[in-house]
């Protein structure tokens, strides 16, 4: 019969052993120690990128059908996702965006950045919670589920059912990086139960003057890390159909007084992650989507930045797009190597050459396929280290 087994910690007393260290951590002794470096350290989106986490496609399942899931997708890729629910990617799909991956992959080393990538995991196979069961999805993109606030990976209560086992693929790398020093904090485990959905939701239409409306509501905290950039002491956020405000008040109190968060008004009718939305590239330089943010209603912090308004994406072709759990303002998902080197989607010519005239070195790269598995080139990173130190910007 099985049974729990409970184990006691080890104190240090008259007549006792010392107190061993983990397996696998240093035994650092007694007394005070100096902290250790961390190999995990990322206060800001363009300090010179060291370490990058890159998703992987591998047992990429199509997720099951939910609110939270089809009301994030465009209405022309809504049907694909309702009728595949819960079944495989198929392979032509899978082969087409691993060839651009592994393009983005090359660049990255090229450029002189360590590569990390996330375990092998199926994520086709059922799983039950008490009160609901769902299929998994993917780990393509690891920006979604984690973020990094200097030396800690904070993880993130995500809302959609079928990312609720998604950590796994993470978990190796995340036991390295606590041994060699870092923080690793998990946000509240959230219930997923019906009462967090909105399920009377429908799309808001805002030009006909309806209050904004959200596929969650505020049962318990949700927010996909996503939703969150970083600028030093500041960091930026957007309320949408996946984090609530009880998910930034939960982050808010958790960072502390070192740190403020500021949210920025969303004028998307589905919003879902901010890095489609308002991409800081640099100190004192913000790409904004004009479709998605009233430049006018920027918080008050912004008006010492240059705010520089993204052109229209270009129009593109072909079966990948259409079907792109993506809006085309992913065009603006960028990646920044450090303050001048940018990794922006090559099918972008008029991003592009905006880029260069604001001053950046853009490094062009296809990646169009990826949209169907979740983003672009920031959703698929989590950056782990950039090498530069913790400041106020405002």
């Amino acid at each position: 019969m099985d049974r729990d087994t409970t184990f006691e910690a080890e104190r240090d007393g008259p007549g006792d052993e010392p107190a061993r260290a983990l397996p696998g951590l240093p035994d650092l002794g007694p007394g005070p120690t100096p902290e250790p470096r961390s190999p995990v350290m990322a206060w800001n989106e363009w300090d010179p990128l060291e370490e990058v986490i890159v998703g992987s496609l591998d047992g990429a399942t199509i997720p099951s059908h939910h609110l939270t899931v089809i009301f994030n997708l465009p209405r022309a890729a809504q049907p694909f996702y309702r009728l595949a629910a819960g079944f495989r990617y198929p392979r032509f799909m899978k082969t087409l965006a691993q060839k651009e991956l592994d393009g983005f992959i090359a660049i990255l080393a090229g450029e002189g950045v360590t590569v990390r990538r996330p375990d092998a995991i199926d994520h086709s196979r059922r799983y039950k919670a008490p009160r609901w069961s769902s299929r998994g999805f993917c780990v393509a993109c690891p920006r979604d589920p984690y973020l990094v606030v200097g030396d800690e990976i904070i993880e993130a209560p995500m809302c959609w059912r079928s990312r609720y086992f998604e950590g796994d693929a993470y978990r190796s790398l995340f036991k390295e990086y606590f041994r060699n020093g870092a923080r690793w904090t998990s946000a509240p485990r959230p219930e997923l139960s019906d009462a967090l959905y909105n399920y009377d939701y429908r799309v808001p239409d805002l030009k006909a003057g309806e209050p904004m409306r959200y596929t969650v509501n505020e049962f318990e905290p949700v927010f996909d890390a996503a939703d969150f950039v970083r600028c030093g002491r500041d960091l930026f956020v957007t309320r949408s159909n996946v984090t609530n405000l009880m998910g930034i008040e939960w982050l808010r109190r958790h960072l502390g007084s070192g740190f403020r968060i500021h949210e920025i008004e969303s004028r998307c009718p589905q919003p879902m992650h901010i890095d489609s939305s308002f991409m800081p590239l640099a100190p004192g330089k913000v790409l904004v989507n004009p479709d998605y943010v009233d430049v006018e209603r920027l918080p008050a912090v912004l008006k010492s930045w240059d705010v520089l308004v993204a052109p229209r994406p270009d129009p593109v072709e072909g079966f990948m797009s259409r079907i792109s759990m993506c809006s085309p303002w992913t065009s603006i998902n960028v990646l920044m190597l450090d303050e001048k080197r940018i990794v922006v989607d090559a099918s972008q010519p008029t991003l592009i050459k905006a880029l260069k005239d604001w001053g950046f070195d853009p490094i062009p790269t296809p990646f169009l396929s990826y949209g169907p598995f979740g983003g672009s080139f920031h959703c698929a990173t989590l950056d782990v280290r950039r090498r530069g130190t913790l400041k106020s910007y405002f």
